[in-house]
């Protein structure tokens, strides 16, 4: 008797206490939706451009450090590029198809105004350039930094704006007169939705 008293006592522990700090671990995970449009150019070109729209979509995963400050990080399909005025693509879209990551540190105030910074990883799908196809114009990585505002609600659906500022060269080519040191400019507006 004594023998099962003991182990219905360690049973009912192991429940208590062995789940508690997992269940809280899980509770601070975030998981969700994300999607908007994109305008972006070029940085630093010796062409003329133009702001070309585009839009993005994904998944959000979150880890909540403490109740206002947490990690974000999201998979993005992300269209990106210019459209070329003059020159050699006049006219054309030079359209940039990117799987981006960007990993971010985010502030939410108790009002639900929240801000955001980080780096950004993007990862060339595909590239659409008239006249170039089967070459490589765009290079495979693009690094970023991130900085961003907007408002979230205490049930996880939020509206955000973001500037995403490109480090590493868009391109590898050599063609004469045209620099390939310009980089990615991007403005994003997005809707989520956090569960």
């Amino acid at each position: 008797m004594k023998k099962l008293i003991l182990l219905s006592f360690i049973l009912v522990a192991t429940n208590s206490f062995g789940q508690s700090p997992i269940k809280n671990l899980m509770q601070r995970f975030e998981f969700g939706v994300k999607a908007g449009a994109n305008y972006s150019n070029f940085n630093n070109a010796n062409f003329d451009t133009e702001g070309l729209l585009g839009f993005h979509a994904g998944a959000v995963v979150g880890f909540k450090l403490t109740d206002n400050l947490s990690i974000q990080e999201e998979f993005l399909f992300s269209t990106q590029g210019a459209k070329v005025k003059g020159g050699v693509w006049d006219n054309q879209d030079l359209k940039i198809y990117y799987l981006t990551v960007p990993f971010q540190l985010k502030y939410r105030t108790e009002s639900g105004i929240y801000f955001e910074a980080g780096p950004q990883v993007g990862m060339k799908l595909k590239e659409d350039i008239e006249g170039l196809n089967g070459s490589e114009f765009v290079k495979k990585l693009d690094l970023s930094v991130v900085g961003g505002l907007g408002y979230q609600t205490a049930g996880g659906l939020g509206i955000g704006a973001r500037y995403i500022y490109g480090i590493s060269k868009v391109s590898n080519f050599d063609i004469s007169n045209i620099k390939n040191d310009f980089t990615n400019n991007t403005i994003q507006v997005s809707v989520f939705y956090l569960f």
